[in-house]
C-alpha cells in the first residue's frame, strides 16, 4: 500500500477506464459514439474503436502500463490473461507504443486448453476473446508493473460461448426487453431499459501462510482432508461481527485500497460466524460488472493475502464441523431512470407493478428451481449446503409476514380486508429513537429470501463465479414476463387482467412460498408433500441442464443453445469428478507418507515406554497398553482402507469416460464412501497421538493462531 492515510474520493477509480475518463479524454463526437454501443447495444463503428484504443493506451502508459491483455472467464470459474505489449517495432528500428482498434476489440487464444465439454478438439484450437465494452477496462498493478486490462467474452471458432459473461449479456438483454414489454403495457413509455443489479457477497478464510505450506490437502486442493474436531469452534458465538485483529484488519485495509482503484465499491468487511471466517461485500453494480467485480475480488484477496503472511481460502467448505463459505447473490431489477420494480412502496398492496414482477419471479423459481439449484452445484457446496447457516437444498421462497398475508388476501379476495401494521419500533428507552421496521424479516435458511427490495439467492458457493446463477435466474424471470406480456397484450381490460394474472400466479405457484424453519425435519416433509423438488446432491442436480425443458428455455431466448448447453454439462460433471479424484489421491499420499507413519513412530514410543516400566513393582501401564492397542488398531484400519482407496480408484482409472454419468455415481456412491472412512480414521489417531509427532497444523493451529 503506497500510503496508509488517504482519502477514497482521491483513490476510487484512479485506475478505470471509467466515463469520467472517457469524457475527458475522447473527442466529443467518438464518445457519444461508444456511449451509444454502451448504453443502447449498437454497433463499434471501427474507426471510433481505433480512436478509443489509441486513448486507452496513451492513459494506460501515462500511468506506468508495458501491457495489456484481453481479460476473460473460461469455464473453469477463475480469469484467464495473456499479456501483449504496446511496443511496435519501427522500420528505423526503434520501438512506438501500439494499441489499435482491432486489437482491442478482438484477441486470440488456445480454445482447446480450456474447458469446452467436447465442443473443442485439440486440433481445433482457435478462440476468440471479444471486448465487452459494458463493463470498464481497469488497470492492475503489482511490484512487476502495471497492465491494462479489457474485459472480454470468450468465444470458439464456430462461434459458440465458452464463458458465462456471453451467456450473461445475453441474459441481461432479454430480461430487459421482456420487462420493458410489461412495463410500457404498464403505462410507463419512459424507461429504455430494465438492469438486474447484483450485490455478491463473498465469504472466505484468512489463515498462515506458514500452516497451509505444511498441508498437501490445502496446497493440492483448497481444503482440509484430515482434521479432528478441536476444543473450541463456533460455539460460544464470540467471532461473529467480533473486533478485527489488528493484523486482519491491515489486511482488509489493503484490500479495500487495491480494490477501490480498481473501481470495485468494496463496502462492508466483517469477521464472519465461524473462526479464521470472514467477508467483504461490495456495492450494487450491472450483473455482467458484479460478476467481473467478484472475480477481481477474488484474486485480490488471494493476492493481498500472500503480502501479509496469510492464505485466503474460497473453498466452500475447507473445514469439517463449522461454517462453511457461501456468496450471497443479491439481485434486483431497476430500470435505467431509477425505478426500482422489486420496491413494495408504502403500500404493497396497491402496487400492481410490484406485485407483477413480485410474483413473476416467485413463478420463476418454483418453474426453475432444478435448474436454479444445478446453476449453484458444486463438489465443494455439497459439503457446505444444509447446515451452519447455510439454506438447504430445496429451493423455497421466503417473503416475510406482511408480504405472505397480502398474497394470500388476494388469492382469496380479501385484500380489502387489509390492515397495515405499523413500520415502526418502540424500543422502551427514552434515549433511543423509534425506529423503521423493514417489510421482512431476515430468514438464513432461505435459500430465496425477499430482503426489501431485492432477493437474495443464498445458495451461491464461495469459490464459483456468480455468472450462472445470475444467467439462470434473468433468463427464468424474463421467460415468465414474456407469457404476462403476452396476455396483456391481447387484454382489452389491462388492470383487470393484472389482478388476474396476479392471483393465478399465486395460487399456482405458493407452493415454493415458505417462511419458516427451512432446516427443520418438517419442512422436508412438508416440501415433499408440496411436490417441490427434493434435495439432491451435484451428480442429480446437474442433470436439470439438459432436460428438453431447461435446453429450450435457454434456446427460446437465445441465451445459450443446445451444444452450450450440453458441453457445461459435461463440463461441470467432469470438474466434479475430477476434484473427488484430486482429493482422493491427495488423501492417500498424506496418509501413507505422513499420517501413518508418524503415527507408527509414536506406537513405538508406547511400546517403548511399557517396555521400559516392566516388571517394575508398584508401577501399573494399562493406560499404556490401551493407547497402544488404540493406536495399533487405527493404524491397522488406515493401512487397509488406504489401499482400498487405491483399488477403487484402480477399478475405475478413466474419468473422461463416455458416460460422464455413471463415472460421477462411482466416484460419489463408491470413492466418497471410503474417503470419509479413511478421514475418519486418521482424525480418531489425531484424538490419541502426541502433538509432537503430528506431522501436519491442527485445527486448533490453523483456526485459532493468527
Amino acid at each position: 500500500m503506497e500510503n496508509n492515510r488517504f482519502k477514497i474520493k482521491d483513490v476510487f477509480g484512479i485506475n478505470v477506464f471509467d466515463d469520467n475518463v472517457m469524457s475527458d479524454m475522447l473527442p466529443k463526437s467518438i464518445y457519444k459514439s461508444l456511449k451509444k454501443t454502451i448504453e443502447r447495444g449498437k454497433p463499434l463503428d471501427p474507426v471510433v474503436a481505433d480512436v478509443v484504443a489509441n486513448t486507452m493506451k496513451n492513459w494506460a502508459v501515462e500511468k506506468g502500463a508495458t501491457h495489456f491483455t484481453h481479460w476473460f472467464q473460461p469455464l473453469n470459474g477463475i480469469t484467464a490473461e495473456k499479456h501483449d505489449s504496446f511496443m511496435m517495432p519501427t522500420a528505423t528500428g526503434a520501438v512506438i507504443n501500439e494499441l489499435s482498434g482491432k486489437k482491442l476489440i478482438k484477441g486470440e487464444s488456445d480454445a482447446s486448453s480450456f474447458p469446452s465439454g467436447g465442443t473443442r478438439a485439440t486440433f481445433e484450437a482457435r478462440g476468440y476473446t471479444v471486448w465487452d465494452c459494458t463493463s470498464p477496462v481497469f488497470l492492475k498493478e503489482d511490484r512487476s508493473g502495471v497492465t491494462l486490462c479489457i474485459p472480454t467474452a470468450f468465444y470458439s471458432y464456430t462461434g459458440l460461448a465458452l464463458d458465462n459473461k456471453a451467456p450473461l449479456l445475453r441474459s441481461m438483454e432479454v430480461l430487459s426487453e421482456k420487462a420493458l414489454r410489461v412495463l410500457k403495457l404498464l403505462g410507463n413509455t419512459t424507461s429504455k431499459k430494465v438492469i438486474s443489479e447484483v450485490g455478491a457477497e463473498q465469504e472466505y478464510f484468512l489463515i498462515k501462510a506458514e500452516h497451509y505450506q505444511k498441508r498437501k490437502d490445502l496446497i493440492f486442493t483448497g481444503k482440509t482432508l484430515f482434521g479432528a474436531k478441536p476444543p473450541k469452534g463456533q460455539e460460544m458465538e464470540d467471532h461473529y461481527y467480533g473486533a478485527l485483529k489488528e493484523q486482519v484488519s491491515l489486511f482488509m485495509k489493503e484490500v479495500d485500497y487495491e480494490l477501490w482503484k480498481m473501481g470495485v465499491a468494496s463496502k462492508t468487511k466483517h469477521n464472519e460466524v465461524a473462526p479464521s471466517q470472514h467477508e467483504l461485500a461490495p456495492v450494487y453494480a450491472t450483473a455482467n460488472i458484479a460478476a467481473d467485480h467478484n472475480q477481481i475480488i477474488m484474486e485480490t484477496l488471494k493476492k493481498i493475502a500472500l503480502r501479509h503472511g496469510f492464505v485466503c481460502l474460497l473453498n466452500e467448505k475447507p473445514f469439517a464441523g463449522i461454517n462453511g463459505s457461501g456468496k450471497h447473490n443479491n439481485w434486483s431489477l431497476f430500470t435505467n431512470d431509477g425505478i426500482g420494480l422489486l420496491e413494495p412502496g408504502e403500500t404493497p398492496q396497491e402496487n400492481a407493478q410490484f406485485l407483477l414482477f413480485l410474483c413473476a419471479v416467485i413463478a420463476a423459481v418454483d418453474k426453475y428451481a432444478p435448474l436454479l439449484k444445478a446453476s449453484v452445484s458444486t463438489y465443494g457446496n455439497d459439503c457446505r449446503l444444509g447446515e451452519s447457516e447455510a439454506p438447504p437444498s430445496v429451493i423455497s421462497v421466503f417473503l416475510g409476514s406482511e408480504l405472505s398475508e397480502i398474497l394470500e388476501r388476494i388469492e382469496n379476495d380479501d385484500i380489502d380486508n387489509y390492515k397495515q401494521v405499523s413500520n415502526k419500533i418502540e424500543l422502551g428507552v427514552s434515549s433511543l429513537p423509534r425506529i423503521h421496521v423493514d417489510s421482512t424479516d431476515r430468514n438464513r435458511t432461505s435459500p430465496f429470501a425477499f430482503t426489501g427490495n431485492k432477493f437474495e439467492f443464498r445458495s451461491p458457493g464461495s469459490a464459483s463465479s456468480i455468472s450462472m446463477p445470475n444467467v439462470v435466474l434473468n433468463t427464468a424471470v424474463a421467460d415468465v414476463l414474456s407469457e404476462i406480456a403476452d396476455r396483456l397484450e391481447k387484454s382489452g381490460d389491462i388492470k383487470k387482467e393484472i389482478n388476474a394474472i396476479v392471483k393465478e400466479l399465486i395460487k399456482k405457484h405458493k407452493r415454493v412460498l415458505f417462511d419458516g424453519n427451512g432446516y427443520g425435519k418438517e419442512w422436508q416433509e412438508e416440501a415433499e408433500r408440496r411436490g417441490l423438488p427434493g434435495a439432491s446432491d451435484t451428480v442429480e442436480s446437474l442433470r436439470a441442464y439438459i432436460s428438453d425443458e431447461n435446453i429450450g428455455l435457454f434456446e427460446r431466448h437465445n441465451v445459450l443453445n443446445r451444444v452450450e448447453v450440453e458441453s457445461r454439462y459435461e463440463i461441470y460433471m467432469e470438474t466434479y469428478i475430477k476434484e473427488i479424484n484430486i482429493e482422493a489421491h491427495t488423501m492417500i499420499d498424506m496418509a501413507d507418507k505422513e499420517i501413518l507413519p508418524s503415527v507408527m513412530k509414536y506406537s513405538d514410543f508406547v511400546a517403548g515406554n511399557i517396555a521400559k516400566l516392566a516388571g517394575l513393582e508398584g508401577v501399573d501401564t494399562e493406560y499404556q497398553k490401551s493407547l497402544l492397542k488404540k493406536l495399533s488398531l487405527n493404524i491397522n484400519a488406515g493401512g487397509k482402507l488406504s489401499d482400498k482407496l487405491k483399488k477403487t480408484l484402480n477399478e475405475y482409472p478413466d474419468i473422461s469416460a463416455d458416460d460422464i454419468y455413471e463415472t460421477a455415481c462411482y466416484y460419489r456412491d463408491t470413492i466418497l464412501p471410503v474417503m470419509r472412512e479413511l478421514r475418519s480414521v486418521c482424525d480418531a489417531l489425531e484424538e490419541i497421538t502426541d502433538k509432537s509427532y503430528w506431522p501436519i497444523p491442527s485445527y486448533s493451529d490453523i483456526l485459532f493462531y493468527l
